[in-house]
């Protein structure tokens, strides 16, 4: 067995989600040749550089970092052959062109955080919570000219709890996506791959998240107005309008329950009472936990209650 850990791996990813995969490969003693990142970014007031959760492992591991603006530069080309991989690992990076991905010999397969050809794109743990599923995964598949069609390698499903936030999803698939790595590289190595191409047809998608997908219509069913929120939550958070008096004030919503209750209110309307913040929607109303007014911190919305003078008639648009 000692040969099978000498194989070269190169490792590309950016995000939180990427460490995990990288770090159990570490731990169950692979060979990382090199690891490929995105490019430190300006970021906070003073502009100055971060580096992606990846890099900063990665340097801490003393691993080789390479950090291409340009895939197809000859310059970052000519490096990645230098590095000599048997094998390329793709864990929440970015498309590969085919000089990358057809390298090397064992080729390269990719982690997803869905169950393919469900959610394909590039916010698939979002969309998951949005649509109201109750079960989700993670897939490796090979990587082909195509994003999210490649061949599957292995593939885990999840359950989603009634409440469940896309925060606490992450989370939990990071965990099973880097145990999903560990499992498909063995797996490779051993020659024991089977990979299954996969179906076409799919009518679920996870499109990029943006300003438009991610306003609340409160005209919306409660249920489904109560999963995007939960399904955008901690990050980017759903937003509305708050219509109050003369100002009118973007929101993020976080967190909240739904109460079925009949009344006769439009839709929107919000109803203030001492500790409660409640938006009436079709058959009842979105109860308010967690909110954040723009240019303020996030709160609970007892301390927005408090702080804040509400108008008759103000309502979320």
């Amino acid at each position: 067995m000692g040969g099978m850990k000498d194989i070269r791996i190169v490792f590309m990813g950016t995000p939180d989600f990427a460490v995990a995969s990288l770090k159990r490969l570490i731990e169950s003693g692979y060979h990382i040749v090199g690891v490929i990142t995105a490019p430190d970014r300006p970021a906070g007031r003073g502009r100055k550089l971060n580096e992606s959760a990846v890099k900063k492992y990665a340097l801490s591991q003393g691993l080789e970092v390479l950090q291409p603006t340009n895939l197809k530069d000859p310059v970052f080309l000519n490096q990645l052959d230098a590095l000599k991989p048997d094998l390329q690992v793709v864990v929440a990076f970015r498309m590969l062109p085919v000089q990358v991905w057809s390298n090397p010999k064992l080729g390269t397969f990719n982690l997803h955080a869905s169950l393919l050809p469900d959610y394909r794109g590039a916010a698939p743990i979002n969309w998951a919570i949005i649509n109201g599923e109750n079960q989700t995964g993670v897939t490796t598949f090979f990587i082909n000219e195509d994003i999210d069609t490649g061949a599957i390698l292995k593939q885990e499903r999840i359950s989603i709890g009634d409440s469940e936030t896309a925060g606490e999803l992450h989370d939990k698939l990071m965990d099973q996506g880097s145990k999903l790595v560990l499992d498909t590289v063995e797996m490779i190595i051993d020659g024991h791959a089977d990979p299954i191409p996969q179906e076409d047809k799919t009518e679920k998608l996870a499109p990029k998240l943006n300003k438009e997908n991610c306003r609340i219509n409160w005209n919306w069913p409660k249920k489904k107005i109560f999963d995007l929120i939960r399904g955008l939550s901690p990050y980017p958070g759903a937003w509305t309008m708050l219509h109050n008096g003369t100002e009118t004030i973007e929101l993020k919503i976080y967190r909240t329950k739904m109460i079925d209750e009949s009344h006769q209110k439009e839709a929107g309307s919000l109803l203030i009472s001492k500790k409660k913040i409640m938006v009436a929607v079709a058959g009842g109303y979105i109860d308010i936990l967690e909110l954040k007014m723009a240019g303020k911190r996030k709160m609970d919305a007892l301390s927005l209650r408090n702080g804040y003078d509400f108008k008759e008639n103000c309502k979320l648009i």
